[in-house]
């Protein structure tokens, strides 16, 4: 009982550290949008703490040019429960600096996997608006990433620094998530940062569940079981 009643209350500290995180991610999201004029201040503070961990979720509206001939598809991507790619783009900022964009999501060819889907990337000054977030989410993947001869388009996963060495951009190692509505062939229904708060909070349910049952188990056996049988067999003693 004491066992799985600590870890029901563990469960429920986890959960209370997992609801301040929310709460911090919605503040970062209500902060001040960020401009090309923060970048270089941006860059010198996640150069000295080693990751953007106090500018991660706030929004930024960057302008800049679309680097084409270093886009990645991210494979095995799913948006709205369809399989498909997650687009990358480094977006060369105006007035110095570079970002990865993960810009949105385009469906597979279920003919042929190896073709990619019609999409238009814009020439010229663009503005992009987004959220800075880490880098692209890594899938399991067995063993490296195969060598090509060329410059892979189609990837499992990106690996950030070796991407940079790829395209000779000093890119940081966190991405921009563009958002707003779909537009030049991509979704953006991107999923809501969850810090998983209802998973812990139904984690302690079954612990203090099992902890009641247990209770429940001590009580019939230890104390009503033997006060009902002495209580039948003095009924029925000679």
């Amino acid at each position: 009982m004491a066992l799985t009643a600590r870890l029901g209350w563990w469960q429920l500290d986890r959960a209370a550290q997992k609801e301040a995180l929310q709460a911090a991610i919605a503040l970062q999201s209500a902060q001040r949008v960020l401009r090309n004029a923060d970048w270089s201040a941006l860059r010198a503070a996640a150069d000295d703490a080693g990751e953007p961990s106090t500018w991660l979720h706030r929004p930024v509206q960057l302008t800049g040019r679309w680097q084409a001939a270093h886009t990645v598809y991210l494979d095995n991507r799913q948006m709205q429960g369809r399989p498909g790619f997650y687009v990358l783009t480094p977006l060369l900022l105006e007035g110095g600096g570079a970002v990865v964009v993960q810009r949105g999501w385009v469906p597979r060819n279920f003919q042929d996997r190896t073709a990619l889907p019609p999409m238009a990337t814009p020439e010229g000054l663009v503005q992009v608006q987004g959220r800075i977030a880490a880098a692209p989410s890594q899938l399991y993947a067995l063993g490296a990433e195969p060598a090509t001869a060329g410059f892979a388009r189609i990837r499992q996963n990106l690996d950030l620094p070796a991407y940079a060495q790829q395209t000779g951009l000093a890119l940081p190692p966190w991405s921009v998530v563009q958002t707003g509505a779909a537009s030049e062939g991509l979704l953006r229904q991107w999923p809501e940062p969850d810090a998983g708060v209802s998973k812990h909070y139904g984690y302690a349910f079954q612990w203090f569940g099992l902890c009641a049952l247990v209770a429940l188990l001590y009580l019939w056996f230890q104390i009503l079981r033997p006060l009902r049988r002495a209580s039948f067999d003095a009924a029925h003693a000679p």
